[in-house]
């Protein structure tokens, strides 16, 4: 180190240099990131671009304990910044200093840094923390599933509170490295691809690696004791699969739909294009809940959705969002049509793929079974509310919405759409105008009267509004329920507990 010495006046002029002359511009960075269904969800001021991990969990006693590195840039000049949390802090530091911190709201960890933040600059964001997820809860509930041999944390809209700290929207993805330490004999599995695993003293580590955007709500964990199944796609994309070794009747079912991901995968991909991450497979951890839900690359499964035999419909349903929400992620929640009306079309493609009830008949059918006076048009699935966000309308009246847009604009540009999308927004985020556009620009048609009538207006439309669909005169052929339409109708759960 070479020190220069500096005279009195000159020190004087430099300290001034060194503050800035906007330094009543720094500001703390929003509590909330501005998504109008969430208020409190994500936070303003900074985007991340990476989290780095680090953890060691009991099942035993649902002890976590961890260490979460942040690589992030600053959006704003921020005198102060939030991250979305739970647990109990020991430590934060950024940029390698100690900062303070502080909890307020529901879920908020407030972070002070030792020194303000100039719009622009790469912070590093270290923080420790211990606690056990299961006592924790916001707004009344929790994401965090006990199992009888450990637990899982897959959710949504929110899941990453009760065991990283997060900026936790979708509109902030980020690549993540996920590393366990589990008491030997039991494992951790999370998203990507498993770099490694050492053992020592007792204990197991297991390093995963998702090198892809994904947003928070998309990140897994699985601690348990798991029968572990690998293989490949026809393209050579690893395949994962983890089936808890206590599933009891529910284990032959779900082996005999989970293992056809790899086929499910190599079928998609001749809809969607290539498939866009380095692994893809699920896992059905024994947990009481009733959903399955798109971690990316690692499909979360409850037990339940293979209670009454194999079902490749939520196979193909979870898989197809790897595309249509995994890769290209909703702008904000509002925009939740891009991801379950496609999932749902997805399944209908399957179906008459089986032989079990053609897009236009399960499209039909749907229109049919819901009278002029049902609530069910009453949900508007371009921007249902958060408290239908999940209804049943957003995966029926949305996939009949994406019939009617092929019967639009034909099968040639409709085909063209639904493989151009993915990869036109590949890894980002984009709203359901977004995709209004899209189809514009590849079929040369105005759109807004079609995405108006099926998707925003509070009603049903007329039987002249499914063109192509010849609703009037096949309503009573249309009553006729397909065959495959149990099985599809049972994926209507598959976000709810």
């Amino acid at each position: 180190m070479h020190r220069r010495l500096i005279a009195p006046g000159a020190l004087a002029a430099s300290l001034l240099l060194a503050i800035p002359a906007s330094a009543a511009s720094y500001s703390p960075g929003a509590p909330g990131i501005g998504d109008p269904y969430y208020p409190a969800y994500g936070n303003g001021g900074y985007d991340v671009s990476h989290y780095d991990l680090r953890l060691k969990y009991q099942p035993r006693t649902d002890e976590l304990e961890g260490t979460a590195t942040l690589l992030a840039t600053t959006k704003q000049d921020l005198s102060r910044f939030d991250l979305d949390f739970l647990l109990d802090v020991s430590e934060v530091r950024v940029n390698g200093a100690k900062a303070s911190f502080t909890t307020s709201g529901q879920h908020e960890l407030e972070i002070t840094p030792a020194t303000p933040l100039p719009k622009g600059t790469p912070i590093t964001v270290v923080v420790r923390y211990s606690g056990v997820p299961s006592t924790k809860s916001a707004y009344g509930f929790s994401t965090w599933h006990r199992t009888p041999d450990g637990a899982v944390a897959a959710d949504e809209p929110e899941a990453a509170w009760w065991w990283y700290p997060s900026n936790d929207h979708p509109s902030d993805k980020a690549t993540y490295d996920v590393s366990v330490a589990v008491p030997d004999g039991t494992q951790a599995i999370s998203n990507g691809v498993l770099q490694s695993t050492s053992s020592k003293l007792g204990w197991t580590r297991y390093n995963w690696r998702s090198n892809k955007p994904q947003a928070t709500y998309l990140t897994t964990l699985a601690v348990g004791r798991f029968d572990i199944t690998t293989g490949k796609t026809s393209d050579g994309i690893p395949v994962i699969n983890a089936y808890s070794k206590d599933l009891g009747d529910n284990d032959g079912a779900a082996r005999a739909s989970v293992e056809r991901t790899g086929e499910l995968v190599d079928w998609l991909s001749g809809y969607f294009g290539p498939y866009p991450f380095n692994s893809v497979g699920g896992y059905v951890p024994n947990t009481t809940t009733g959903y399955a839900l798109e971690t990316q690359t690692r499909v979360y499964y409850s037990p339940k959705q293979f209670a009454n035999g194999s079902n490749t419909s939520v196979v193909v349903h979870e898989l197809a969002h790897q595309w249509y929400g995994d890769d290209v992620s909703l702008a904000g929640w509002k925009d939740i049509w891009i991801n379950e009306g496609f999932a749902r079309y997805a399944q209908w493609l399957w179906s008459e793929h089986e032989g079990e009830g053609t897009t236009q008949e399960l499209a039909d059918y749907v229109y049919a079974s819901h009278p002029a006076g049902d609530a069910f048009w009453t949900v508007k699935p371009g921007d249902p509310g958060p408290d239908n966000q999940f209804d049943t309308a957003v995966y029926d009246r949305g996939a009949l919405a994406v019939q009617a847009l092929r019967n639009e604009i034909g099968d040639d540009a409709f085909f063209a759409v639904l493989k151009g999308w993915p990869k036109d927004h590949a890894y980002g985020n984009a709203s359901v105008g977004d995709f209004q556009k899209y189809a514009e620009k590849v079929s040369g048609k105005s759109l807004a009267a079609l995405f108006d009538t099926w998707l925003f207006q509070p009603s049903k439309p007329a039987a002249s509004a499914a063109k192509g669909a010849s609703l009037a005169s096949r309503t009573a052929a249309a009553t006729v329920q397909p065959r495959s339409w149990k099985k599809i109708a049972a994926t209507n759960s598959a976000h709810q507990g």
